[in-house]
Parts: structure tokens; sequence; C-alpha cells
């Protein structure tokens, strides 16, 4: 399978490309061909306007999160059946995610060659962290070291 990903920043687009990913974009870019999934992991509601129209006919848009913000949930007055449902599209969200779930995605991901890139960070800069995962500045996984 080929991965496109999505991403805010010139430096989440990089990283995916090294990590194998097919092609990257901006949210309003589109694609060379519709997916037949996207997951959105975000805490805003326009990537959910963009992931519908980016789905292929019966694709499934899978959202990953556990809030979405308020500030442009008015977006989603701009829904369109023909655009963004019509043609069997899915919209499903994801209550929670099991230790089950993640050990499945480990082993998934280590076949296919992807292996994370941590960042640690003292907990006293723990909010240095969430401003760096929240403003797109920073790439891979951050972990909050308490020793």
């Amino acid at each position: 399978s080929r991965f496109f990903v999505f991403a805010r920043s010139e430096s989440q687009r990089e990283f995916a490309k090294k990590l194998g990913a097919f092609w990257t974009g901006d949210i309003e870019d589109s694609p060379p061909e519709k997916c037949l999934s996207i997951i959105d992991t975000t805490p805003v509601y326009k990537t959910v306007l963009a992931g519908l129209f980016n789905i292929s006919p019966s694709g499934r848009l899978v959202v990953n999160a556990i809030s979405k913000e308020e500030f442009d949930k008015d977006i989603l007055m701009n829904l369109d059946y023909k655009n963004h449902l019509w043609m069997e599209k899915e919209l499903k969200s994801v209550a929670n995610v099991t230790p089950a779930d993640l050990q499945d995605f480990i082993n998934i991901a280590a076949k296919a060659g992807i292996f994370p890139i941590v960042e640690e960070y003292p907990l006293e800069e723990a909010n240095k962290a969430l401003i760096g995962i929240k403003n797109g500045s920073s790439v891979g996984a951050k972990v909050l070291r308490l020793t």
C-alpha cells in the first residue's frame, strides 16, 4: 500500500517522506488520487471536511482524537453532500485505543521498517513539549522523563 500523509508543517512532511510516505502535502492540498481511508488525529474540524473530500467512494474517515477544539467548528456548515458524503463515504470515531491495539500497531510498524524518533524532556519541560506538539514545530514522539 502507498501512504499519503497530510501535515501542517514542512518538517513534518519531510519526516513522513523519510519514513516512506509516497506523497505528502498540507491539509489543503489534493493528493494524486483519492484515499480509501484516512485517519484524522488532529484537534480541529477543518481536517474532517478535508478528509471527507479526499476519500474515495465507499472510503472511510476515522477520527482518532480525544476531543476537538471549538474555534473552527463552524467550518462544518460547509459540509456538502455531493463532495463530502455521497457515494457511501463513511465517518467513524474511535473512542478508545487498547494496549493490544498499540502492540499490534508496533508490530506492524516494525515489520514495515518504521521506527519512531523520540525526544525526551525532563518533567519540568512538559509545557515546552506540549507547545511544540500544538504548534507543529516538532516531529516524532515526545517522552517525559520522570527521574
